[in-house]
């Protein structure tokens, strides 16, 4: 996947919904982020696997471990990337 999505960009798409069961409101939403890799060549890429272990991770990466590696740049919610949309869940309550 590190080779496939190297020098390209990708979209991390988080859907959630959020659930208040005794008024019975609920919020949904989601949260799109684009993520640019670095041009990677084969040495880079087993640099990152040789400090980040990918088996257990989406996409095969993580951008809070040692991302700064393999990501060029994001544009929307860093939190996005993570895992929860943070920010977006915040500004809806």
């Amino acid at each position: 996947m590190l080779d496939q999505w190297q020098g390209r960009t990708h979209q991390v798409v988080t859907g959630v919904c959020l659930l208040q069961l005794r008024s019975h409101r609920q919020q949904l939403f989601t949260d799109t982020t684009a993520v640019t890799f670095r041009p990677l060549d084969a040495a880079k890429i087993r640099d990152y696997i040789g400090r980040v272990n990918p088996l257990d991770k989406a996409g095969a990466y993580a951008i809070q471990e040692e991302g700064d590696l393999i990501v060029e740049k994001i544009s929307g919610s860093y939190s996005n990337v993570v895992g929860l949309p943070v920010r977006n869940a915040c500004a809806r309550s």
